[in-house]
């Protein structure tokens, strides 16, 4: 399992999970809280690197050319 750095301070969100957490959920519980977790972030990165191939546009096209080229080669 990977080492994750804690910061010094929570914020009020990290604060009302671990109340919400306070006591041990069942295995399988935890488990789905966990994936739904990850998916929501993962919805939210989608979501996000969408904006941003729209606000720069950026196209399947453009995609597919980088993967044609060279990773060294300018342009």
């Amino acid at each position: 399992m990977a080492t994750l750095e804690i910061p010094n301070s929570l914020n009020e969100q990290q604060i009302m999970m671990l109340r919400l957490l306070k006591n041990p959920l069942p295995k399988e519980d935890f488990e789905q809280m966990r994936r739904l977790a990850v998916k929501l972030l993962a919805q939210r990165a989608d979501e996000l690197t969408a904006a941003w191939e729209e606000k720069n546009n950026i196209t399947e096209d453009h995609y597919e050319r980088l993967s044609e080229g060279h990773f060294r080669s300018k342009g």
